[in-house]
């Protein structure tokens, strides 16, 4: 079956365009729904690598005519046991006839007399996976006469985009889990960045430069954005930038940025290992904030990974912000000779030559990511 504009326009960019929506796939099923003349449809998602008890993502339709009812209970139909979805072939458009259970006529009433409860007369079912990475499953349901050739001609010409789609998908999200987990490190060390260019237009930033830091729009219509910053300021970023897109300027800069806040960006050449197909900033900006673990967590990670006692872990992480010895052991009702002599446990249990040796190993080891 050929592709119309039509199909174009309402299903197949739709379906590009919603792997970026929240939840995907909301505006291709909205159209699917229309064309097809379905009154409730959903799609449900399960991604291969999910936890065992992670529920599954599921895409919920009405046509505008079914606005007050129900949505699909999709628990619902899964209890009916239908036709085993994880048994219906990929890409394949199945009939309601085709779901239900001829071979024991009890269950069938069962399942009958569910579906008419649920306003289920009709229905196609339609499966689509993604190389084993993620399935998915699309039920479309009517209520007084059944879909159409053409209707379920358009739901089978779908289903290889709609793979195509969900593998883009699943690909997209292992992508957004690597800068997720990325991120949730840099934040819990107060780090933030920003990819610039060589004229100091702010390309990207991370969730902590997006709080820290305030930014203006680029003149015009270009993209991107520039750091709103005192005039002083703003000269010295672009300057730096433009040193550091030189090639044979290797060196980092320093900027002072927020006086009244103590804020200073580090400006470095950018070393991001980019695909060819992609806009490559030229020079990374880091902020950071003082920000550490909270003391129980720390205290915690101290004690599994040295072995520390309770008490000898709690006196170790305030050591490790600096608190001078006797300070830390009196906040923690340690008498001064019960401190010193937990601090020699301390000192003998991690190896550290002293206190700056003990800050320099806990603050390059895990207590700052906890």
């Amino acid at each position: 079956m050929a592709s119309t504009s039509a199909d174009q326009r309402e299903l197949f960019l739709p379906l590009i365009e919603g792997i970026q929506e929240e939840p995907p796939f909301g505006l291709f099923m909205r159209n699917l729904v229309a064309r097809a003349g379905a009154r409730r449809a959903f799609m449900v998602v399960q991604f291969a690598n999910a936890a065992p008890d992670q529920e599954s993502a599921v895409i919920h339709v009405m046509a505008p005519r079914a606005a007050q009812e129900p949505r699909l209970d999709f628990a619902r139909l899964h209890a009916l046991r239908l036709h085993p979805f994880g048994q219906l072939r990929p890409e394949r458009v199945y009939s309601l006839d085709e779901m239900l259970d001829y071979d024991d006529p009890a269950q069938l009433a069962v399942q009958r007399a569910a579906l008419e409860d649920m306003g289920i007369r009709y229905a196609r079912w339609l499966r689509v996976s993604a190389g084993g990475a993620a399935d998915a499953w699309l039920v479309l349901v009517r209520l007084r006469e059944d879909f159409s050739a053409a209707a379920v001609a358009t739901l089978s010409a779908i289903a290889p985009h709609l793979a195509s789609a969900l593998r883009t998908l699943v690909a997209l999200n292992a992508q957004r889990l690597q800068a997720a987990l990325a991120q949730s490190a840099l934040g819990r060390l107060g780090v933030g960045q920003i990819a610039l260019d060589g004229s100091g237009r702010v390309m990207a930033a991370d969730p902590h430069a997006e709080t820290l830091l305030a930014f203006t729009p680029e003149p015009g219509q270009a993209a991107g954005r520039r750091l709103a910053l005192l005039p002083d300021a703003a000269r010295a970023v672009e300057q730096a930038c433009a040193a550091l897109a030189r090639h044979g300027d290797a060196a980092v800069h320093v900027v002072r940025i927020d006086a009244r806040r103590g804020i200073d960006l580090l400006l470095r050449r950018a070393d991001l290992p980019l695909p060819e197909a992609a806009a490559r900033p030229q020079v990374i900006g880091v902020v950071r904030t003082d920000r550490r673990e909270d003391a129980s967590v720390g205290a915690q990670v101290l004690q599994a990974v040295y072995g520390l006692s309770s008490r000898e872990a709690a006196l170790a992480q305030a050591l490790s912000c600096g608190e001078p010895l006797v300070e830390a052991g009196l906040e923690l009702g340690l008498t001064v000779e019960t401190t010193r002599n937990y601090s020699k446990r301390i000192y003998g249990k991690t190896g550290a030559a002293g206190q700056a040796d003990l800050v320099r190993m806990v603050l390059t080891g895990l207590l700052p990511l906890a």
